[in-house]
This record gives C-alpha cells, sequence and structure tokens, in this order.
C-alpha cells in the first residue's frame, strides 16, 4: 500500500494459499505459484503485519475498497479511521441510461491521467498507487467545476477496454463470471 501521499509503498504482502488453487488467472493477477510459494506467507501473519502498520486514523483509498475491506476483515473505526470508495467519486450521470455510470480505476487512469493499462496484468501495487493519484487528481479538480465536467465527460465519451473477463468468459478452467457468459450457474453479486 502506498503510504500517506500516494508514492512509495510501505507494505507489499503476499499470501500463500492453504489450499489447492484452480488458476492463478496470472495473465490479470500477476500472481503465480512459484512467486507465492517464494515470497507468501499464511494469511494470519499477513494481516498481523497489516495491522500493526496501519495507523488508526489511515483513510483507506481504493476501487471498491469496501470488498477489500470485507475480505481482510478489518473494522472501521476500529482498524482505520475511514474509507473511501473511487467507484463514487468516479461515477457520471449518463444521461443516456438516466442513471449513473460507474468506471473501473483502469479506465479512469487513462482518462484522467492517460495511463492506459493495454492489457497489462494487474498488480496491488501499481493500483494502490494508481489509486492515490486518481483521488489526489480528484482533490485538485473538485471544486473546479468545468475542470471536473471536462474529465468526467472524458469518461463518458472514451470507449472502455474489454475487461479480462469479457476477453476471457473461462480461463484455464475458472468462469469469470460474466453475466452474459456465465458457464458454471454461480448466483452474481450486485
Amino acid at each position: 500500500a502506498p503510504g500517506p501521499g500516494g508514492g512509495e509503498p510501505i507494505l507489499n504482502l503476499y499470501v500463500k494459499p492453504d489450499a489447492p488453487v484452480a488458476s492463478y488467472l496470472e495473465p490479470l493477477t500477476s500472481l503465480n505459484k512459484e512467486l507465492l510459494e517464494q515470497h507468501g506467507m499464511p494469511l494470519a501473519e499477513a494481516m498481523a503485519q497489516l495491522r500493526s502498520r496501519l495507523p488508526k486514523n489511515a483513510i483507506l483509498v481504493g476501487q471498491n475498497i469496501g470488498k477489500d475491506v470485507e475480505w481482510l476483515q478489518l473494522k472501521e473505526g476500529e482498524d482505520f479511521a475511514e474509507m473511501i470508495d473511487l467507484a463514487a467519486l468516479f461515477r457520471v450521470w449518463n444521461d443516456k441510461y438516466r442513471s449513473y455510470t460507474y468506471f473501473g480505476l483502469d479506465h479512469a487512469a487513462t482518462c484522467w491521467m492517460g495511463q492506459a493499462n493495454d492489457g497489462a496484468a494487474h498488480n496491488a501495487v501499481t493500483d494502490a498507487v494508481k489509486s492515490m493519484q486518481l483521488f489526489n487528481l480528484y482533490i485538485q479538480v473538485q471544486h473546479n467545476p468545468p475542470e471536473l465536467a471536462r474529465l468526467q465527460g472524458l469518461l463518458l465519451s472514451t470507449p472502455v477496454a474489454p475487461s479480462f473477463a469479457k476477453k476471457n468468459p473461462e480461463f484455464e478452467g475458472c468462469c469469470m463470471g460474466n453475466r452474459k457468459t456465465c458457464t458454471c450457474g454461480a448466483p452474481f453479486f450486485s
């Protein structure tokens, strides 16, 4: 995770799975068995390190950050002060659909910072740095309505690159959960 200003990472941990992994989805996650065997640690040890380094007054910033907090079993007001969800900050009212359109981190970075992902695998540290850069940019423009409107217009007018799941409805035997191409029949959560 990046430090307070969003620059240099202060913590980067890998969790060694305690159950067999059907696929590491390496083109999406940049993770593989060798990396996790070499650098991974048990989840309990990783959580202990995270909790020891996470200030109680920390504000967590991220794309759909609530899901990460839930998975990590962190408690707002106990383990950290509050969280800011970038998905909510970068949503844009879409007159065509008469509702808000939400955008992923890569699309926001492409439109607002000119940092196209071009299909590269995700990396938690680079995503965290990108999240802080986008948040800091939002802070700079939030009280400048013409500039904010221009950037929001870019989000709407720029074609969204297809996601890994859209390009690979199934990968190494794993269903990617795309509603239109699901092969496993698992329920969808919204």
